[in-house]
């Protein structure tokens, strides 16, 4: 048994995955490979954004057909084992599997990456074809090639995160033609390859003007029903994990209407919408709501983005950060881009990367996990002119909320129309929403702050929720164009909105704050700003 072909260590990994208390079963993606596997030659490749599962379903792949070890102990108890076809595939292969993202010690170039690759590949084929005689000059694929005439010998490979070495500083493009190159010659037309199941972020169907990976057929999650609801958390599968965690946990702080609000919000082809799963689980292991998506700080990433072309982007960003989707025309190939100029290829490899979601031809922010993220870097992000002022000044706008402050709160509203213009035409209310939103960014670090929230008898502009002191103040705010503060106040009160504070039957006052009702209204023709605040 050797590092890629046929490893020990693959099925232990995934072995560990299925102890886990969060574990969730997709082990029927299987069957969809059986015919695959049966028919021979074929090639699929799957990408999706980071922390979706990726590796967790490579490892499954690898541990159900490869041959390494007997794991029926394993699948036995999982869904796979329904399927009529499942003792004719278990353990019935011989599996290469490669985790592309694995790097040599000190790697500083792509010679040092793909010699230590096809080392071990080498090392691995004399260890299990010993009569064979393999050379450190041999190929690789001249060496399967050779084995497979006179053994009969064919392959499922599972190449994992293959797009990993893309996103290293010391590849050039020579060395990207070079790698391209290596995974056609190994898989490309080749009798030894049963399946080649590929994984990635990136897509392949634009990364080069050849046919080099033109083998492969792609299964995005924008774009391909297939294998949809194989990655990422569907609704039905984190309602049994939080009822797995209500079990396990003495004091739960996790509600499943947070976890819905912070990792929600991704959107399959066919329709479904799904969770990040690393997130929900992480969230319920921790017992905490916060941000699990990336090790790494994403408000770096989101910024390399919108540096692009902040002109472009820049007001649709405001939008979204105000719950509001875009329309953009999504190529998801676009990701692969070096220059990225337009807004719609920016915002397709934002898509490609999970910052963002699309539906319909419109893309959005998916959750508040983001949506944070997203707040931060409009926070810090100099380059976006007014639409950062706005933000930045966001703290002092809920402190001169807070303390009826009005004619500050109407001088930072009016700051954009000393600069810049476009998203303060207030054609409608969309663009006073999107301001509010950006004036508000840093009450999102003290309340739950829902738009077009039901409340009383009709439906209010924002409410502000209070998270973190249950004793701080309540905030309604209703906005209005070519009417008054004051008629704004009036119809807080007059559609009671104030009853969405009020405690159900039978339980506990939650909020004991005082409860703000805030007008804001913009005149078109004198473009002034003017703000009430009242305690009801």
């Amino acid at each position: 048994m050797g590092f890629y072909l046929n490893s020990k260590r693959i099925p232990n990994l995934y072995k560990y995955e299925t102890e886990k208390p969060y574990f969730v079963d997709k082990t029927r993606m299987l069957a969809k490979l059986f015919l695959l596997v049966q028919t021979g030659s074929n090639a699929i490749c799957l990408t999706r954004p980071r922390r979706f599962g990726k590796t967790v379903m490579a490892n499954m792949i690898a541990a159900f057909f490869g041959r390494s070890r007997d794991t029926s102990e394993l699948f036995d108890q999982l869904k796979i084992a329904e399927d009529p076809q499942y003792h004719q595939h278990l353990n019935q292969y011989d599996v290469i599997f490669i985790s592309f993202h694995e790097l040599p010690q000190n790697c500083q170039s792509y010679a040092q990456y793909i010699a230590r690759i096809e080392r071990k590949f080498r090392k691995d084929l004399q260890q299990a074809y010993p009569n064979y005689e393999i050379s450190e000059e041999d190929a690789v694929w001249d060496v399967l090639s050779e084995i497979s005439e006179t053994e009969d010998a064919k392959f499922i490979f599972v190449l994992d995160e293959w797009d990993y070495i893309f996103h290293q500083k010391f590849i050039t493009e020579q060395d990207k033609e070079a790698y391209l190159g290596f995974l056609r010659n190994l898989l490309k037309d080749k009798p030894y390859v049963l399946l080649a199941y590929m994984t990635g972020i990136l897509p392949i169907a634009k990364y080069s003007s050849g046919s080099e990976l033109n083998m492969f057929t792609e299964f995005t999650m924008a774009g391909s029903w297939e294998f949809s609801d194989d990655f990422g958390f569907t609704e039905a599968e984190v309602d049994v994990l939080y009822e797995r965690y209500l079990q396990r946990c003495e004091n739960p702080m996790v509600s499943r209407d947070g976890l819905r609000e912070w990792y929600d919000g991704y959107h399959t082809a066919s329709g479904e919408r799904v969770y990040n799963p690393r997130s929900v689980v992480q969230a319920l292991s921790f017992n905490h709501l916060g941000s699990y998506w990336t090790s790494s700080g994403p408000y770096d990433e989101i910024s390399y983005y919108v540096e692009k072309n902040v002109a472009d982007v820049r007001e649709d960003l405001a939008l979204m950060v105000s719950g509001i989707p875009v329309m953009a025309k999504i190529q998801e190939y676009a990701a692969t881009s070096t220059t990225l100029e337009t807004k719609d290829e920016i915002f397709s490899a934002m898509v490609v990367y999970g910052f963002l979601s699309c539906e319909n031809g419109l893309v959005s922010i998916p959750n508040k996990e983001l949506m944070g993220q997203f707040g931060n870097m409009m926070q810090k992000e100099q380059s976006l002119g007014y639409v950062y002022q706005l933000a930045k000044n966001s703290e002092k706008m809920l402190k001169a909320t807070l303390s009826g402050d009005v004619d500050t709160m109407a001088e930072i509203l009016e700051f954009a129309h000393n600069t810049e213009v476009p998203l303060f035409h207030y054609n409608s209310e969309v663009e006073l929403t999107a301001v509010v939103n950006l004036v508000y960014l840093a009450a999102r670090d003290f309340y739950r702050i829902e738009r077009e929230d039901k409340a009383g008898k009709g439906y209010v502009d924002f409410i502000f929720y209070p998270e973190v002191d249950k004793s701080a103040d309540c905030i309604i705010l209703e906005l209005k164009v070519e009417h008054t503060p004051e008629e704004a106040i009036a119809q807080i009160r007059e559609k009671q909105y104030a009853l969405r504070f009020a405690p159900k039957m039978g339980e506990k006052k939650k909020y004991t704050g005082r409860i703000l009702a805030v007008g804001i209204a913009y005149d078109r023709k004198s473009k002034r700003h003017s703000c009430l605040v009242e305690v009801l």
